[in-house]
This record gives C-alpha cells, sequence and structure tokens, in this order.
C-alpha cells in the first residue's frame, strides 16, 4: 500500500508532536508515524516540563504558536519561577505533570488538527530518490510517500537498555528498538554515533515515610507557560526532598564492578550535566550526601519520580541502597533505573533549517540530533515542521510567507542558540540548554516571548488569528503603560515620605515615573502606594493584567541594558549578512590556521558571522578571510 502526503513525521516524541502539528497548520497534508499511539509524547524521564533557560524555550514554542505549553498548562499539578532570587533574563518557568493526562491531552491536540494523518507503524527504510528523500518503508510493508521527511526517533534507533550486566534491546522500557532506520540513513552519506542517557527508580509513595522528608510547595500565582488558555486545573501537590547517606554510598560501591558505566559494558557519550548517581560517587567522593527530589507521577496515581537517583546498577544494589535513607526504609519500586544507549546523527551535518546538508528534504530533530530534553526536542521540532511544510509548498494562513526556509538568530530565541550550537559546534555530550550558552539573555527574557515570535508564527500560519489579536492587544497596554511612567511628573514632597519608609533615596528634584522605576529597590507593586493612578491605570485592563504590567516593569526597568545588547547583536548581524559558502577552497587557504581550515572544510558555514563560531577558529582568521572577500 502507498501513501501520499507533504510531510512525513516519523516519532511521536516531543519533537515529532511538534514537527506534526506545526507543518500540518501551515497547510502541508502531514502524516505522524509512532509505534504506539497510546504513548504520544511520552515523558520518558521526568515528568516535569521547563527549567533553567528549558522553559524559555517553551514559551518560545508557544509564542510561535506551537502546543507543549497548553498541554503543560492543562496537566500541570505544580509549578515553579526558577531564578527569582536574580534578575528576569534568567528567570524560567517549570512544572510537574501528570504523566498520563499529558499523553492524552496532546493525543486530542493531534486529534484536532486539520491536515494531520496519524499511522501507528514503525519506519524501517528511507526512501532516497537522486539524492532526495521521498518517503519510508515501514515494518508492516507500507510505503508511505512525501515531499519531505522529519526523522524525530529520540532514542529508539538501535536502542539498548542496561540494568547492571543484563542488556536488553529497547527504545524505552517495554518498547522495542529500531534496528534497521539508522543504516538505511547512513548508507547515504550521514555519519552516526551512539550516545547514552538513563532514568531513575519509579516509588510507590505508600512506602514512603513523607514526615522525614522536607516538603516543597509549588506556586500559585499567576505564571503559567502559554500566553493563552487557562489557568492550571488540576490539583496541585507537593513534591519532596531527601538526601543520601554515607551508608548510601557504601552500597552503591559494592555494586561498580557490575555497573555498566565502569565494566566496559557501556562506551558511548553519557550526559555531564545529569549524572547517574554512581557517576557522582566517582566523581565527586569528598561528598557526604546528594540531593534528591521525590516527584509526583500525576494526580492520582500513587507512582513517584527520585529526581537526581539516574543509576543503570543491578537492581538488587539500587534497592538496598535507597532503603538506607530513613523515609525509604520500607520502600517499594514499580521498577529499577536504567540506562539506555541509542543512535544519533552529526548535527554539523545539517543546515540552520535542520535539513540534511547530505540528503536534500530530509529533516532531523530531537534526540537524533545529540540534545537531552523535551523542551530541546520541541524547539528543534517547531523549526523542522515548519521548514518541511516550506519545502513541501505551504505558505501558511496568511499567505505571506516568501522565504523558503525559516530560521531563528542567537539573538532571537534560544531555539536559535540551540540550533546555531549544534549545527556549528557540533556535540561530544548530549546537548542541553543552559541560560549562559546564550550571549544575548537579557533580549531572550521567558517573558517577551510572544513579542520576538508571535508575529513570526502568525505569518508562518502556525499561530492562530486569536493568538496575534491577543498578542496585539497586550502590545498595545504595555506600550501605554511605558507611555504613562514616562509622562508621569513625580513631585519630591508628595512621595519622598514614602520613599524614605521603604529605604530608597528621596528626590531632590522632580522626575518622570519611569526613573522610579528604574530603581533596583522599587517595583510596580511599591509604587501602588505611592502612585496610586499607576495602580489605577493597570486595575482598567481588560485581562491578564499582572503578566501585562510585569512586561511593561521590565522592559522600563532593564531599558538601557536591552537596548545595549540590541546594539551589539546587530553588529554581529553584519558579519551575519557576509555569505561565505563555496567561496573559499578551505584546504589551500594558507591566510589561516591549520586547525581552522580543518574545521571550517568539515562543516561548511554559511555566514562569516558562523564561523566565527566554530571552536578553533580565531579572530585573526576571520580577520583573514575577511581581508581575502575584500580581494
Amino acid at each position: 500500500m502507498i501513501l501520499n502526503y507533504d510531510v512525513i513525521v516519523i516519532g511521536g516524541g516531543h519533537a515529532g508532536c511538534e514537527a506534526a502539528t506545526a507543518s500540518a497548520n501551515m497547510g502541508a497534508k502531514t502524516c505522524l508515524v509512532t509505534m504506539d499511539m497510546n504513548k504520544i509524547a511520552q515523558m520518558s524521564c521526568n515528568p516535569a516540563i521547563g527549567g533553567i533557560a528549558k522553559g524559555q524555550i517553551v514559551r518560545e514554542i508557544d509564542a510561535l504558536g506551537g502546543q507543549m505549553a497548553l498541554v503543560t498548562d492543562a496537566t500541570a499539578i505544580q509549578f515553579r519561577m526558577l531564578n527569582r532570587s536574580k534578575g528576569p533574563a534568567v528567570w524560567s518557568p517549570r512544572a510537574q505533570c501528570d504523566r498520563g493526562k499529558f499523553i492524552w491531552k496532546w493525543r486530542q491536540m493531534l486529534d484536532e488538527t486539520e491536515h494531520l494523518d496519524i499511522w501507528q507503524d514503525q519506519a524501517d527504510e528511507l526512501l532516497v530518490e537522486n539524492g532526495e528523500a521521498v518517503g519510508v518503508k515501514t515494518i508492516w510493508g507500507c510505503e508511505l510517500r512525501a515531499k519531505a521527511v522529519i526523522i524525530t526517533a529520540g532514542t529508539f534507533l538501535n536502542g539498548l537498555m542496561h540494568i547492571g550486566r543484563k542488556m536488553v534491546p529497547g527504545g524505552r522500557i517495554a518498547e522495542p528498538a529500531v534496528p534497521n532506520l539508522t543504516e538505511s540513513i547512513t548508507r547515504h552519506g550521514i555519519r552516526s554515533a551512539r550516545m547514552k542517557t538513563g532514568t531513575p527508580v519509579r516509588i510507590d509513595k505508600r512506602s514512603i515515610h513523607f514526615e522525614e522528608m522536607e516538603r516543597q510547595d509549588g506556586e500559585n500565582g499567576y505564571y503559567k507557560f502559554s500566553y493563552m488558555g487557562e489557568q492550571r486545573p488540576l490539583q496541585q501537590l507537593p513534591c519532596w526532598v531527601c538526601y543520601t547517606n554515607e551508608e548510601v554510598h557504601q552500597t552503591l560501591r559494592s555494586g561498580l564492578a557490575d555497573s555498566p558505566l565502569y565494566n566496559g559494558q557501556i562506551q558511548s557519550i553519557g550526559p555531564r550535566y545529569c549524572p547517574s548517581i554512581e557517576t557522582k560517587l566517582v566523581t565527586f567522593p569528598e561528598r557526604p550526601q546528594h540531593l534528591l527530589f521525590l516527584e509526583p507521577e500525576g494526580e492520582t496515581t500513587n507512582e513517584m519520580y527520585l529526581n537526581g537517583f539516574s543509576s543503570s546498577l543491578p537492581m538488587d544494589v539500587q534497592i538496598a541502597a535507597l532503603k538506607k535513607i530513613p523515609a525509604l526504609r520500607d520502600l517499594k519500586v514499580y521498577r529499577p533505573g536504567y540506562a539506555i544507549e541509542y543512535d544519533f546523527f552529526d548535527p554539523t551535518q545539517l543546515k540552520h533549517s535542520l535539513e540534511s546538508k547530505v540528503v536534500k528534504n530530509l529533516f532531523l530533530a530531537g534526540q537524533v540530533n545529540g540534545t537531552t530534553g523535551y523542551e530541546e526536542a520541541g524547539g528543534q521540532g517547531t523549526i523542522a515542521g515548519i521548514n518541511a511544510a516550506l519545502k513541501a509548498g505551504s505558505i501558511g494562513c496568511c499567505g505571506s510567507v516568501t522565504d523558503t526556509t525559516f530560521e531563528l538568530k542567537r539573538d532571537e530565541a534560544y531555539i536559535g542558540v540551540l540550533i546555531d550550537d549544534l549545527v556549528t559546534k557540533g556535540v561530544d555530550e548530549p546537548y542541553r540548554m543552559f541560560t549562559s550558552r546564550a550571549e544575548y539573555r537579557i533580549l531572550l527574557r521567558q517573558d517577551d516571548a510572544d513579542a520576538r515570535l508571535t508575529e513570526k508564527g502568525y505569518q508562518l500560519g502556525i499561530a492562530k488569528r486569536e493568538r496575534y489579536d491577543w498578542w496585539l492587544e497586550k502590545k498595545q497596554h504595555i506600550e501605554e503603560i511605558e507611555t504613562f511612567c514616562k509622562t508621569y511628573a513625580i513631585k519630591p514632597k508628595l512621595v519622598n515620605g514614602a520613599l524614605e519608609a521603604i529605604g530608597s533615596t528621596p528626590l531632590v528634584y522632580g522626575c518622570k515615573l519611569e526613573d522610579l522605576v528604574a530603581r533596583p529597590e522599587l517595583n510596580f507593586k511599591k509604587l501602588y502606594e505611592i502612585v496610586p493612578e499607576l495602580k489605577a491605570m493597570v486595575d482598567k485592563l481588560p485581562n491578564r493584567k499582572e503578566e501585562i504590567a510585569e512586561a511593561a516593569e521590565i522592559h522600563i526597568k532593564y531599558k538601557g541594558y536591552i537596548e545595549r545588547e540590541q546594539m551589539v547583536a546587530e553588529k554581529m548581524h553584519r558579519l551575519e549578512n557576509i555569505k561565505i559558502k563555496g567561496k573559499f577552497d578551505y584546504p589551500n587557504l594558507t591566510a589561516i590556521s591549520t586547525e581552522a581550515r580543518q574545521k571550517l572544510e568539515k562543516i561548511q558555514p554559511e555566514t562569516l558571522a558562523q564561523a566565527s563560531r566554530i571552536p578553533g577558529v580565531s579572530p585573526s582568521d576571520i580577520n583573514a578571510m575577511l581581508v581575502l572577500l575584500g580581494r
């Protein structure tokens, strides 16, 4: 049987779901191929979305018109805004979700998406004709043909799970591996390698002594992930904190000889930023304890997730060690932790659109590009879905998209930073996003993702009219508040008493309200008492008044920093506009260093700015190339 589509997406994880909905919402006839329709967007590890820098990515997906934030808000059972003690440039939302409800909410989203079909099957072979991807064949003999193919296979490509010395093929616990797809891709010149990740034990909460743990509640304020939708509808639950101890460590060390990480069984690359408990013991032998978070898996389930105890040690060692923690002395588990090895593809062989440089019309997104995390996967899936739809000829609901590719710059989105890092630098470990990876953090705040991206999403057709109209209304209200603060005159005799009472320096001369907003010790909440007119203005807003007021306050308070960072970004854009692809014979370019020649030949950067970000290419190499371009 042959089925014909514009875009085919292989894999129903976080990257695949965002890719499929993005493509379909742009009008492309799309098919999502998944092995199990009951595990759509399965949270294979922690049942949480967001975190440091990851939360910004989710808000960017949402601003573009993606689904992850909406699904998260609908299924969240705890929400927190991380990094509140620091500046708003690094505030990051995070939510625990009900794992089962998360799947079914995503399934509902997919079912309600026009132009999108789901096909339950397993991809077995990539079909390539004349150097172009034209479809896939499945294990059941179905042939799906399309103008563009997106691979989002997660950890399933030749997946191999480890618990102690026991090894079982699989892409996830109790799910089969995909054995042949990698070879059908690499035979066309695409490079692959192996990576490793892991997941912790799952615990029955009825066996836990919660009275001996530290309770950690979430926030119940107005914050959420999506700029659209309603506040969290589910019951909000606490997380719990405990620690390992020396008895735990001694038990774990007794099993190291059988650890796949240390007996030679696993030789692939593992995540440095989310190490297993055995790796923590080996790397930090002097530490007497390690922090663990016990997190609920759902609103009603007894299953809990032990964050910080990822392990592939023998199951009896894992359980015996955990019973040495007083609160877990009567521990019962649903399953032990395990490690998994899987194939990924060299992301330096991708364009910024996530299309392969080697095989035309083939896009790759998610863990197959060497990343880790649901959010990084969802961001890549969104970009791959957009570009696959553009490749297939879709132009979105507005009919105004003229470019053949959609790419985000490093000063436009964390998603842009993520993709540029992947295609420019490659990976030597599973890539995880941090705020420190972004040089324009003040521009890439979680509060302004809609300001940066909703217009783009609407032009593409992913963001619908309702979302776009809400952004225009919000933008108007923000500007009204900023104008008010810029023009409202403050007289010293009317405010100095209040300023002194809260420890702020009294005024000598009159000023505008924005000058008070700019003071670090002042915020809108305090100023409402001093300037009732400001509070009256905010109270008149029709909806989402806290969100709008905060956006205006941040923009006023950090205006100087924002403008300075925008100037730096503009300077870098000049290098982004200098195209160098195909203009240099790198092996014979003696004016630059040998290392630079080798790196540039391998990656073949599109612009001089991308070349400047390649490790091993120095500023003097860039200057030499600029001189040669001038000649």
